[in-house]
């Protein structure tokens, strides 16, 4: 007998409710709440073969994974070794951060090699693509291309071709007539996500997806286009910068701790296979408010520098201006510097950055912010082969960090002999080994500290 159920079903969550309400009560997204059939029908049970009865897990047998490389080896890196067979990859990020040029040099080299790849571009002509190409150098025979925003159409494309690798740019703009609506509404992407996964599943065709982002940073869509996908890769970068960054959000296939670094260039995209010198200053003279701190992208160790400027203000209330480091974090630090460590801070402007553009969101930089402000408010330097890192307690105390000898081998490599860390209890203790590293190198003054 018909059980009747919710009539009205969120787009993005799938949370049901009994009326129609503006605003989802699981996902808090607004008009996202459509109605649906009331009643369903009882399922019946089906049949089970003695072939495809459940067995114990310990009973099947696991098999390797055969991976493709992308002769990228930043990507591959990310993706766990290469591009699984039949993997639907969903890669996303900022407008014109570089996604279409990341994936044609993906196809031109998969081409190179002699495999058979199809790039559907549901956002540029055909034309369009091929000038890029011809700036990139990523004409080759075996690089199929093709303009089509009809998901049939591109069905029909894949059958003529039968390609060994299919990316599709984007996933959005692609709309299935099976459907109402304009393309990259929900119902539209779930059907040409569900229909392209499928397709690879059938055909073991590995299938690369463009993702648009929304104005948050997040996936544009509904939520079910993360789950239906093998692999989820955001590209990011500062436009300001030529460096860009890939990081795995989910990976079936691999580990999702991994980054890929690459830079932007007038030829296309290349990769940065050691970027330890990408985010250091080429100051070969100790300057005052800089400190060097090891920190971890992935499984990485990157060396930056942390700038830090301390000016005298008569404002009621100083200014704290940061860039490439959180806020919060910082008014945290500087009031620990002022209460623990002596340090007046509550009558100057103070301004932190990076060096390089990159952004440290882990409290392990929290030493080398701190010595940076120190060495600003006592316009003091620190010796250029001293490197920091830890995490700084309200009590002032240092606390060890997440791959302490992975950093600390990093620095030893990069010709940093004087580590500081964990190794000193507090911060006050932190900052006198610092200015002690400093005055080694002759610089006039006593430290405070």
């Amino acid at each position: 007998m018909a059980r009747p159920t919710a009539n009205f079903r969120c787009s993005e969550c799938g949370w049901e409710s009994a009326k129609w309400v503006g605003r989802c009560g699981e996902c808090q997204a607004w008009n996202t709440v459509d109605s649906v059939d009331a009643p369903t029908r009882a399922v019946p049970s089906a049949r089970i073969s003695a072939a495809r009865v459940a067995k114990p897990i310990t009973e099947y047998t696991s098999g390797s994974i055969k991976r493709t490389t992308t002769s990228i080896e930043e990507l591959d890196r990310v993706l766990g070794g290469g591009v699984a067979p039949a993997a639907v990859i969903l890669l996303s990020g900022e407008p014109g951060v570089g996604k279409s040029t990341l994936l044609l040099e993906v196809a031109s080299r998969a081409a190179a090699q002699g495999t058979k790849v199809l790039y559907v571009s549901a956002e540029e002509s055909a034309s369009q693509v091929r000038m890029r190409a011809e700036r990139t150098g990523a004409l080759w025979p075996y690089l199929y291309l093709a303009s089509e925003t009809d998901l049939s159409t591109i069905l029909g494309q894949i059958d003529a071709v039968k390609p060994q690798l299919l990316i599709v740019d984007s996933v959005q703009t692609v709309s299935s007539s099976l459907n109402d609506g304009l393309a990259g509404q929900p119902a539209q992407v779930r059907e040409v996500a569900a229909t392209l996964t499928r397709v690879a599943k059938e055909r073991d065709l590995p299938t690369i997806i463009v993702g648009h982002v929304t104005k948050d940073g997040s996936i544009a869509g509904p939520r079910l286009l993360e789950h239906l996908v093998d692999v989820v890769c955001h590209f990011e970068g500062d436009r300001q910068s030529t460096l860009r960054f890939i990081r795995a959000l989910k990976n079936r296939f691999g580990p999702t701790d991994e980054i890929g670094c690459f830079q932007m260039t007038g030829e296309g995209i290349e990769e940065v296979p050691d970027p330890s010198g990408l985010f250091l200053s080429r100051s070969v003279t100790p300057v005052s408010g800089t400190c060097v701190t090891i920190a971890i992208e992935g499984r990485r160790p990157i060396p930056v520098e942390v700038q830090a400027l301390v000016v005298a203000s008569s404002a009621p209330q100083p200014r704290r201006v940061v860039n490439g480091v959180d806020s919060s974090r910082v008014a945290m630090l500087l009031a620990v510097l002022e209460r623990r460590a002596g340090l007046k801070l509550s009558n100057a402007d103070v301004y932190v950055s990076t060096v390089g553009g990159i952004r440290l969101t882990e409290p392990g930089a929290d030493l080398a912010i701190a010595i940076a402000v120190a060495s600003a408010a006592r316009d003091m330097p620190i010796n250029t082969d001293a490197a920091a890192f830890g995490e700084i307690s309200l009590a002032g105390e240092v606390r060890s960090v997440s791959a302490a000898a992975q950093r600390e081998n990093e620095a030893r490599r990069l010709g940093y002999e004087t580590i500081i860390g964990a190794d000193s209890p507090h911060v006050r203790e932190a900052l006198r080994i610092a200015f002690d590293t400093g005055s080694r190198q002759e610089i006039q003054g006593a430290h405070p500290f």
